[in-house]
């Protein structure tokens, strides 16, 4: 195994970053530097837990592994999710994404949040690298609106709808939750420290049995295509600064 830096490693990496020999900015320096490993650590082992999800192991599996109980996995990687520490990461439209999700399963009469709202709430950003993709490959907000009905069909109008969209937590559901953990996971991959929506994108094919997921292949855009299309998309926005 690669070994990571050492601690005198670490330490010469926080003063050099630091750039002074005032203790409290080296303090500063610190904290924000272990804050940083801690988030991408997290976020590293969560990307293999999801693929090790994704290839069929159980969480009985999974936690032999990690070497803590099945409840402690499940409840770390698939029932928790801090929203402000993975939104502090999103980019603008990302957010925006979100915003626009919300009216989507209000519209739908849906009081949850799930990844067929996510996934049409990109085409709120028609400048977006994702939503790029999606019509650059004949993927319209029409037709996936359309793959979306009989696969989470619109209910009647219900109290409950607005309650839920208004409180304090927004209600996704597991699945849309682990998009959301992801895409921070995708853009870690691509060397990226923001999360955009081309990481949203890519999260989606994180579980196959996600709405999202399922239109996305039913309409042509499977996994490997998406991340070639993202990673052209990217460096041709990086050969043109």
């Amino acid at each position: 195994m690669t070994p990571g830096p050492d601690l005198q490693q670490l330490i010469d990496t926080i003063r050099d970053d630091a750039a002074s020999d005032d203790v409290l900015t080296q303090l500063g320096a610190a904290a924000t530097t272990i804050n940083e490993l801690t988030s991408t650590s997290d976020a590293a082992l969560g990307y293999f837990v999801d693929r090790a999800r994704g290839a069929g192991k159980s969480w009985v599996e999974i936690s032999a592994v990690l070497g803590v109980s099945k409840q402690a996995a499940h409840k770390r990687f698939a029932d928790s999710w801090t929203a402000t520490a993975v939104l502090d990461r999103y980019t603008p439209r990302t957010k925006a994404v979100l915003g626009a999700a919300k009216e989507v399963a209000r519209g739908l009469n849906h009081p949850f949040l799930g990844t067929e709202h996510l996934l049409l709430g990109l085409f709120s950003q028609p400048e977006s690298i994702a939503t790029r993709v999606l019509v650059a490959h004949g993927i319209t907000e029409e037709a996936v609106a359309a793959a979306v009905a009989p696969l989470s069909p619109a209910k009647g109008p219900s109290k409950d709808v607005e309650a839920a969209l208004s409180a304090g937590n927004p209600p996704y559901t597991r699945k849309a939750a682990h998009v959301l953990q992801g895409a921070v996971a995708e853009a870690l991959v691509l060397g990226h420290n923001y999360v955009g929506t081309e990481h949203l994108l890519l999260a989606f094919y994180r579980d196959s049995g996600s709405v999202a997921t399922e239109v996305l292949t039913g309409l042509g855009l499977d996994e490997p295509a998406a991340a070639a299309a993202i990673r052209a998309a990217l460096d041709e926005l990086t050969q043109a600064k």
